[in-house]
Parts: structure tokens; C-alpha cells; sequence
């Protein structure tokens, strides 16, 4: 239904409306003017579901009120004030009543609408941590990399040849991130979280991390459902990639994934971050976009917990435990 069709609807009812109106005054045949009521009953429907509410309103009032009024002329002379109020009264009931039905389904399309737009804004945000906890990860591992060459290439080539290898390869890691996203752009909401990568690809991604040791029960991989599992690899990509932002200097950082008593835990540690190393290759601390509080919500959402904070040994540790299949955590 195009938007003119809709816009005549209320000049329509108006029109109907004040011609009934006077036909019925100037002495109509009674069973023509009750046609004509009858007609404007589906007009007042459909003006207010699709009429805008000014012209709609105004037109709305004359449609009830001629719906209403007209039996009034046939009643002059045989029944008093009183009884021709009733029977307006009366008669505003359908009017009232068609009104409500248009205003109902109007109401519908709206809430319609707005549960579409909230989708939308939803896959937006989704996308946008997407980028964050994938992307950022794989360009703050160019940066570093790149700023270390930099400072070794004279005195240290084959350092800095190792350096662009990393490069490379979290260069390629970022592009793949990138065809995700996009093709995420392309797919149906459903079928989005099949391109999300999961603990399989944790070798990988601490294998790009200079430093980082693996540690992994493959019981416990098993043991996590497959909203776990992604959220997982989001953890540990976003405990990664703030290391390399906040503590560069660090020797190790040991990713473990294993059954605790609580359930299945994923923890990400780094040791204290050599004293000048963030000088040194220049790298400022700057805000993490999402960061682990956008993860926090993320990890309970997969009905776990997050919990972030110093160790014992000067660095940093991030755990997430999740609910083994078929338990809750408590």
C-alpha cells in the first residue's frame, strides 16, 4: 500500500462524513443514510490505521460524530432530547468500536517496527564487538611488532625478520576477521554464529602471541556448550589484546583452559611487564573500546563469570568460568 493511498483515507472519511451529515438533515431516505453510516465504519478503521495523526484525528471526530447523529433528523417530532441522546450514544458504540480496531493494528505495526529496529540495533552491537574482541587483537599485534622491528633491525635482523612473520600472520588473521564480519553483514542473524571461531583455534591465536603458553584439557574443551566455547575465545582474544596494550613488557602469559570445581575455566595470566618496555616501544594505555566489561555481560549471558584483577606476582589475570554441560553454575 503506497503512501498516497494511505493519505487520502482521512480527506475521504471528511468529506463522507459532512455530506452524510447533511443529507440526513435535509431528509435522506432513512435506509440510505443507514447504508452510508454503515459505509463509514470501515472508513474510520482504516484512518486510523494509516492516517497521520493530525489529519487523522480531525477526521476520525467527524466520522464518530456523523456516525452517531445520524438517526437524530428522523427522531424530531417523536421523541425527546433525552431519547435522541441515547440513540446518539448508541450509535457511537461501532464508530468507537471500528476506531479501536484501526488504532489496535496501528498499534501492532508500530511495536512491529520497533522490535525490527531493535533487532537491527542489536546485530549493530554484535558486529561492533565483533570487531573489537577479533580485529583489535590482530592490529595491536601489528603494532607491537612493527615498533619492535623497528628497534632491532640494526643491531638484530633476524629478530626483525621474525618480527614481520608475526606481522604477517596477524595481518592475515585480521582480513579473516574482517570476511567474517562481512559475511555476518550478508547472512541471517541465525546463521552467524556458525563463522565465530572457538577454543580450536586457541593454538593458533597464542601461537601469534610472542610469549604466550597453551595449556588445555581436552576434557575440558568437550565439557563447554558451543555458546561457552565462542565466548571463550572472546576472553582470551580480549585478555591478549590487553596485554599487548597495557603490559607489552610481559616474559609469559599462560592461557589455561581445564575442569576447576566450579566448572569448565578458561584464565589468562601475565607475568609483571619488564620495567620501560611500554616506553620503550612507545605504545601509550588508552581505553579497550568494549573491553572486559562489555565481556563480563557476555560471559554471564553463557551463564558463567568473570573475574579480572593483579597477581600475586605483579601481572594481571583473567578467568572465566563456565557451566560444564548439563550443569548451572550456582
Amino acid at each position: 500500500m503506497t503512501v498516497n493511498t494511505r493519505a487520502i483515507y482521512a480527506p475521504l472519511l471528511a468529506v463522507a462524513a459532512v455530506g452524510g451529515l447533511l443529507g440526513a438533515f435535509l431528509g435522506a431516505p432513512a435506509g440510505w443514510v443507514l447504508l452510508w453510516a454503515g459505509l463509514l465504519l470501515p472508513l474510520l478503521a482504516l484512518v486510523a490505521r494509516w492516517s497521520p495523526v493530525r489529519s487523522g484525528a480531525l477526521a476520525a471526530s467527524l466520522g464518530v460524530a456523523a456516525v452517531a447523529l445520524w438517526p437524530v433528523p428522523l427522531m424530531w417530532g417523536t421523541a425527546s432530547w433525552l431519547e435522541a441522546c441515547g440513540a446518539a450514544a448508541f450509535w457511537a458504540l461501532p464508530a468507537i468500536a471500528a476506531l479501536a480496531a484501526g488504532g489496535h493494528l496501528r498499534r501492532q505495526a508500530s511495536r512491529m517496527r520497533q522490535a525490527v529496529r531493535d533487532g537491527r540495533r542489536d546485530q549493530q552491537l554484535e558486529l561492533a564487538r565483533d570487531l573489537h574482541d577479533f580485529v583489535a587483537h590482530d592490529v595491536s599485534a601489528i603494532v607491537v611488532q612493527a615498533q619492535a622491528a623497528r628497534f632491532v633491525a640494526d643491531k638484530a635482523p633476524e629478530q626483525a625478520i621474525r618480527a614481520l612473520e608475526r606481522i604477517e600472520a596477524a595481518g592475515l588473521g585480521a582480513l579473516a576477521s574482517m570476511d567474517r564480519t562481512v559475511h555476518a553483514l550478508r547472512e541471517a542473524a541465525g546463521a552467524r554464529s556458525a563463522s565465530v571461531p572457538g577454543t580450536s583455534e586457541l593454538a593458533g591465536l597464542v601461537e601469534r602471541f610472542e610469549g604466550g603458553v597453551l595449556e588445555t584439557d581436552p576434557a575440558a574443551v568437550r565439557g563447554l556448550s558451543r555458546e561457552a566455547d565462542t565466548t571463550a575465545y572472546r576472553v582470551a582474544v580480549e585478555a591478549l589484546t590487553n596485554v599487548r596494550r597495557h603490559a607489552p613488557g610481559a616474559a609469559v602469559v599462560r592461557v589455561r583452559l581445564h575442569r576447576a570445581a566450579e566448572g569448565i575455566e578458561l584464565s589468562v595470566a601475565n607475568s609483571a611487564p619488564v620495567r620501560g618496555a611500554s616506553t620503550l616501544l612507545g605504545l601509550r594505555r588508552r581505553g579497550g573500546g568494549t573491553g572486559l566489561a562489555g565481556l563480563r555481560g557476555r560471559v554471564e549471558a553463557a551463564g558463567g563469570t568473570l573475574r579480572a584483577g593483579a597477581s600475586s606476582d605483579g601481572g594481571w589475570r583473567v578467568c572465566a568460568v563456565f557451566p560444564a554441560q548439563g550443569h548451572t553454575l550456582g
